[in-house]
Parts: C-alpha cells; structure tokens; sequence
C-alpha cells in the first residue's frame, strides 16, 4: 500500500514539475533565464490568438474551375504550337482531322503528349478530346495544395511570427496572421496571382492604332492591356496591342530582388534557371527591335525594345515603384504564382489594443471564476473542500503546461475551455465529496467511507467526462479556427480533470490515512 502511495505521490510532484517547466517559456521571467540553461529546458510555448494579439484573419476560395480551364487553355496552346488545328469547346478540345489513315497517327501522337486527356467523340472532320473526372480532380486538388504552399513561402518572406495557413473544405484557405502591423499590404501580398509572362508587342500591326482606340475588334491572336500607370503618362494607363501568345513566364524564374537604378529609383531584377535563361536569350535573339512587354497580372510593367541578344539569364521590372512595392513584387516573383485566382470571403482585422484589452479580461474573468470557486469549496465543504481546491489549483497548472507542450495558441474560446474545464473539475469533487458524506452520515467509518465515496462516484465521473469528450471531438473535426481551439482546451482538459479528481485528492486522502488513523472528517 505505501509502495503504491509513494508512486502516486511522485507521479503527481512530476507532473507539476514538468508542467512548470513547460509554463516557463511563456512567462515573462523566460527572458531572465541564462541561455546555458535554457538549452536544457523545454522550448513548448503558449502562443496568443488573434482576438489576444491582434492581427488579421483572412478566408480565401481559390477559383479551382478556373485551374482545370487554364489547363485546358494551355492543351490547346500547346496543340497549335505543334501545327494541329484544336479550338477549345466549354471543357474539350476540338482538333480538325479528316478521317483517314492519317488521323490513327494524330490521336496517337495526342495522347502520347497528353496522356490524361481521353477521347470522347469524333465525326468526319474532327476529334473532341476531355479531360477524365479524375484528372479534373487532381487538378483541382493540386490547386488547392499548391495555393497553400505559395501562400505559405510569401507570408514567411513578408516576415510575419507564427502565422497560421491551414485548408478548410474543398476550397477555402484560412489565413491568421497575428500581430501583422500593416494589413492592407499583407492582403495585396496574398491575394495576388503574380502571374508574370514575357508578350510582343504586335506594333507592326496596320490596325495596331485603331484596334487600341476601339475602332475595329481585336484580332483572334492579340490581346489588349492596359499598362502600369505612373508620372510620365500623368497618372493614366497605356494601352498596348500584344500577341495573345506569351513566349515566356515566371515559372522559370529562380529569383527576384530590388535593385537601384541611376537615379536610386527601385526595380526588381530577376535571374533565370538554365532552362528559363537559355529561353530568353532565344527570344531576344529572334526579336531584335521589337518591344517586348512584360505583363503581371495582365497589367503591362514596361514594354522595352529588345536592342540585342540578352545573354546571362536575367532580366528586369521598372516602374513607377516604391521601395515597399518593389519588395513586395519581388517576394511574389520568388514564390510563384498562385495556380488560380483566390476570393477573399472574410478578412477580419483585430487591432493590437482590443487584444491587449481582451488579454486583461480573459485574465480577470479566469482568476475570478478560480477564487470564488476555491472559497466556495473551502466554506462548504472545509477541510476536504481545500483539498478539492488542491486539486483544482494542480488541474489548472497541468493544463497549461500540457497546452505549451502542444504548441497551442491561445484565444478568447480557449479561455472559456479553461473556465468550463474549472467548472468541470468542481463538478467531479462535489460528486466525491457527496457520496462521502452520505456514507459517513449512514454511520460507516471514515476511511471506509472515503473508499466508498471515490468508488460510487467513479463511474458517473467517467460517463460524464466521455460524453463531453466526444462533443469536444466533433467540435474539432467539424469546427474552425477558434471553435477548434476551444474543442483542444476543453478536451485536455477532461483528460487531466479525471486524473486530478480521482488520482490527486485521493493522494491526499491515502497520505493522511497512512499517518495516523482517522477518526473524523472534517466536510
């Protein structure tokens, strides 16, 4: 007996231990802590929400229709290229091939290079081609991966300290920056697609002039775009005729940063892969005296005249920038471009000081809520009830060392999971400390009546303890953001509830029982 009690007691002394020096981390006084130390201490650390530390939340829905059509637009480029005739219709691809001996070789020649698409009619003249429902899956799922994962690399450029990116659904992005200090700019950097492509400008077109003014439609091949507004158009945007094709784009790019000009103006320089630099210098080569424009987002940034062949692999983006816009530029350009455009369904800003007051009043309403319940414990339940208050005052203690060891981040639902969780362990000792009393009231011994109270009580605390544990579970698989943080606090906090009720008072029980033999009760 007093071997298991020894054990109880120091599983009990290092499970506050522990937890202690888990808390430690997120204390003020960690900043005191020599660094010799610190290296054999724990680094789990409580991180504050953004309803505590102010910052932004952002919901995004990435357009993934639009992913499965610009792979479908990029079939038909790339079909036209190798000399087919393909049109797109809605979801297919149309291709011109007269029945006979040469179309076996054509469909063959298709889906050797593109190997997803599948054949789904044909007549006298032509060949419809579609993607399969599984690759339109995989296009859309890929979507989504490869949005979250740009997203990712520019928000760990922007500078931003624990940021949180994580897909909720089939095609939202729930993005929470806290303590961001210039959230117009952290939207721009996110929501923006940065798709970059190198385009000719068609200025040998006869109709080059009337088709910018409107006069006669844009021919099939072209495009128009506006250009980069800035002081030497006084502040207008530039028309430009271009191919639609672009012979080029920033998928090559291995990387982008602000440079100076002769006049300490900013532009983004940028540095080509092999494959990408080999690209370019064959581009200039066969366009010698031709503008070619570079276009993001198709918005034209400059359209220099190619002077000679540009070797070296790199090239540039003036404009009208600031600093902090060149830099912005250049963390897109390095990250990639998003596969599709993205929606923004919620942004939600929480400023600094509305955290720092709603820090102060989770901490009052927690340390209020802990007082009156130790007072009330202690006054009507005496002796035993401070030893139930014990057990409250460990359960809260391992509860927040078990959340730093989590890495969780702490919100304004996280708090109340804390105070439920408090609630809950009330509930646990009153159901005890009852159960006691009435068999010390039908006249059994003390100790007899405390095994009793613990034993009778057990299964209710269990049956209890479950049931909210599967709520807080569904909250978690089915809820987001601070729904999920809530679910996490309440549901570590059921598991240390039940060793704190039925483990850490009855310790105290045993201990007492083993020094002397009891007479009374004080309850």
């Amino acid at each position: 007996m007093k071997k298991k009690l020894g054990f109880r007691i120091a599983l009990l002394t290092g499970a506050v231990i522990i937890s202690f020096l888990l808390i430690l981390p997120s204390l003020p006084l960690w900043n005191n802590v020599p660094d010799s130390v610190k290296k054999f201490l724990p680094e789990g650390k409580i991180s504050l929400g953004l309803d505590l530390k102010g910052g932004m939340s952002v919901t995004l829905e990435v357009d993934q229709d639009k992913a499965v059509s610009g792979t479908i637009d990029e079939m038909v480029t790339g079909l036209k290229e190798a000399g087919f005739s393909a049109v797109r219709s809605g979801d297919s691809v149309v291709l011109t091939v007269p029945r006979g001996p040469h179309r076996a070789a054509v469909r063959k020649s298709i889906s050797k290079r593109y190997p997803a698409i599948t054949e789904t009619s044909k007549n006298d003249t032509t060949v419809t081609f579609s993607l399969p429902a599984r690759e339109v899956k995989r296009i859309r799922e890929h979507a989504m991966t490869q949005a979250v994962e740009v997203i990712r690399n520019r928000i760990d450029q922007f500078g931003v300290s624990e940021p949180v990116i994580s897909r909720q659904g089939k095609n939202r992005i729930l993005i929470e920056l806290p303590g961001v200090s210039d959230p117009e700019r952290a939207m721009a950097l996110i929501g923006r697609t940065a798709r970059l492509e190198f385009m000719l400008v068609d200025d040998r077109n006869p109709q080059a002039e009337n088709i910018i003014e409107k006069k006669v439609p844009v021919p099939a091949d072209d495009i128009l775009l506006s250009g980069q507004p800035s002081e030497k158009t006084g502040g207008l945007s530039t028309p430009y005729l271009l191919k639609k094709q672009a012979l080029m784009t920033g998928e090559m790019i291995s990387d982008a940063r602000v440079s100076f000009g002769q006049f300490n103006e900013p532009y983004v320089s940028m540095t080509f892969n092999s494959a990408g630099a080999k690209l370019f210098d064959e581009i200039t080569k066969d366009h010698v005296k031709q503008l070619l424009a570079i276009v993001l987002d198709n918005r034209v940034y400059s359209a220099p005249v190619i002077q000679e062949e540009i070797s070296g692999g790199q090239a540039q983006i003036t404009g009208s920038f600031s600093l902090k816009e060149a830099k912005d530029l250049s963390i897109v350009l390095r990250s990639g471009a998003l596969p599709a455009p993205v929606r923004i369904l919620q942004n939600v800003t929480v400023g600094p000081s509305l955290g720092r007051d709603s820090i102060q009043s989770g901490i009052r309403a927690t340390v209020l809520a802990v007082i009156l319940v130790l007072l009330f414990m202690a006054f009507y339940y005496r002796f035993s009830g401070v030893i139930a208050d014990f057990a409250l005052v460990l359960n809260l203690i391992i509860l927040v060392g078990a959340l730093a060891a989590l890495h969780a981040t702490l919100t304004l639902p996280g708090i109340a999971g804390i105070i439920l969780t408090v609630g809950m362990g009330v509930d646990s000792n009153v159901l005890i400390l009852e159960r006691i009393r009435e068999e010390i009231r039908a006249g059994k011994p003390v100790r007899t009546s405390i095994d009793a109270g613990y034993d009778k009580a057990f299964l209710t605390i269990v049956d209890s303890h479950v049931t909210t544990l599967i709520t807080a579970l569904i909250l978690f698989i089915f809820g987001t953001g601070p729904i999920k943080g809530f679910a996490v606090t309440l549901s570590v906090g059921i598991g240390i509830n039940l060793f704190t009720a039925l483990v850490g008072t009855r310790v105290v029980y045993d201990y007492m029982a083993s020094r002397k033999k009891m007479q009374k009760l004080s309850i």
